[in-house]
C-alpha cells in the first residue's frame, strides 16, 4: 500500500475512532435493537399462533351470521367431524415430522375398514374381531410403506401416491362399487353411542390427542422423531436408528389411519366403494396450518388440534350460513395455500442468518 493511500485512509480511520454514536455500545443502537428483537418476537408469536387467531375469528364471524352456530347440536357436530380429520391429521404428521409425506392415509382408511367388515358381514366373524382384524391390516400397510422407503429407498410421496391408488383399486374392487351397511349393530357402538347426551365417538380422538402428546414429548423414540426430521445426518451421528424411526413413524400413520376407517363406517353405518375419498387434502393441510413443517422436525399436538378445528369449522361454518358445497373446496384450497404460505415465513424467521 502506497504511503499516499495511507494518508489518504488515516482520516477515515480517526473519523471512525471519533464517532462515538457508532459504537455497538451506543444505547441508541441498543434501543434500535431492542425495538427491532420485539417487533421479530411479535410477528414471531402471531406466525406461531395464527391457527387460534383464526379460528377466534371464524368462530365469531359465523356465530354473528348465524346463532345456530353457538348451540349445542352444532357443537356436538363439530366435535363428531372432527374426531375422523383429527385421526388422520395426526396420522399423516407423523412422516411429515420426519420430512415424509403419507398419501396413502385416506386410502388406508378406507381399505382396512371394508377388510373388517367383509370379515363381519359374509365371514361371520364377531365384530370386534373383524374391527381388529381391520386395523391390524391398516397398520401393516403403514409397516410396508415405511419398509419400502427406508429399505428399498423409494421416493415417499410416489411410493405412498402408488399405494393410494392401489387401496382405492382394492376397495372398489372388494366392494364391486355397493355400499355395504349389513352389520351388526355392536360395529356401530362406538360411533352411535351418547353418555348423557354428548356422542362418545370424539373421547377416543381425545385419547389419541394425549397418547401423541405423550409419546413425542416424553419418550426416546418421540424425541427421535423429531431429530430424525430436523437433521437425519446428524441425528444417526448421535446414535438414533434413523431407518427404525421412519418405520416406526409409518406404521403408527398406518395404525392411525385404520382407526379413523373404523370410526367412520361407525357412525356413518356403510362403508361405500369410495370411503374416505375426501379426506386426504384436509388431513395433510391441518397438521400444516397447526404449525407442522413440511420440511420435517417441527411440530406440536396442540397445532394439530388447532388445525382440523380451524378446518372443521370452515366446513360447518360455511355449510351454517348456506354457502353452496362447490364453494367449499375452493375455499378449503385458499386455506390450504395461506397455511404454507406462513410455513415458509415461519422457517424464514426461525432460520439463523
Amino acid at each position: 500500500m502506497s504511503e499516499q493511500s495511507v494518508r489518504a485512509g488515516q482520516p477515515v480511520m480517526e473519523g471512525r475512532a471519533n464517532l462515538p454514536q457508532a459504537s455497538a455500545s451506543s444505547p441508541a443502537i441498543k434501543s434500535g435493537a431492542g425495538t427491532r428483537s420485539r417487533n421479530m418476537s411479535g410477528l414471531r408469536w402471531v406466525l406461531q399462533n395464527s391457527v387460534w387467531l383464526w379460528l377466534v375469528g371464524l368462530v365469531i364471524i359465523f356465530g354473528s351470521l348465524n346463532a345456530f352456530f353457538f348451540s349445542v347440536a352444532n357443537l356436538q357436530n363439530v366435535m363428531i367431524q372432527a374426531t375422523v380429520l383429527g385421526l388422520l391429521a395426526l396420522a399423516v404428521s407423523l412422516p411429515l415430522l420426519i420430512a415424509e409425506i403419507d398419501l396413502s392415509i385416506a386410502s388406508n382408511m378406507g381399505f382396512s375398514s371394508v377388510v373388517g367388515a367383509m370379515l363381519v358381514s359374509t365371514g361371520h366373524w364377531p365384530w370386534w374381531l373383524g374391527m381388529v382384524a381391520g386395523v391390524s391390516v391398516g397398520t401393516l400397510v403403514g409397516f410396508f410403506n415405511g419398509v419400502c422407503i427406508t429399505s428399498l429407498r423409494m421416493v415417499s410421496l410416489i411410493e405412498t401416491l402408488a399405494m393410494m391408488i392401489i387401496l382405492q383399486g382394492a376397495l372398489l374392487a372388494i366392494t364391486h362399487g355397493s355400499t355395504i351397511t349389513d352389520l351388526p349393530n355392536g360395529y356401530y357402538w362406538i360411533g352411535q353411542t351418547t353418555v348423557f347426551g354428548w356422542p362418545l365417538m370424539p373421547v377416543i380422538f381425545v385419547l389419541a390427542l394425549i397418547g401423541m402428546m405423550v409419546f413425542l414429548r416424553l419418550t426416546v423414540p418421540g424425541r427421535s422423531v423429531y431429530a430424525v426430521g430436523g437433521n437425519p445426518l446428524a441425528a444417526a451421528s448421535a446414535g438414533v436408528r434413523v431407518r427404525r424411526i421412519k418405520i416406526l413413524a409409518f406404521t403408527a400413520s398406518g395404525f392411525l389411519s385404520s382407526i379413523a376407517g373404523y370410526l367412520l363406517a361407525s357412525w356413518q353405518m356403510a362403508i361405500t366403494s369410495n370411503q374416505g375419498s375426501g379426506f386426504l387434502l384436509y388431513a395433510i393441510a391441518a397438521p400444516i396450518i397447526g404449525g407442522v413443517s413440511v420440511f420435517g422436525g417441527r411440530g406440536h399436538v396442540l397445532g394439530i388440534l388447532g388445525g382440523v378445528l380451524l378446518l372443521t369449522v370452515i366446513h360447518v361454518g360455511l355449510s351454517i350460513v348456506n354457502v353452496p358445497s362447490f364453494y367449499v373446496d375452493m375455499i378449503g384450497g385458499f386455506a390450504i395455500f395461506i397455511a404454507v404460505a406462513i410455513d415458509a415465513m415461519r422457517v424464514q424467521i426461525s432460520s439463523p442468518r
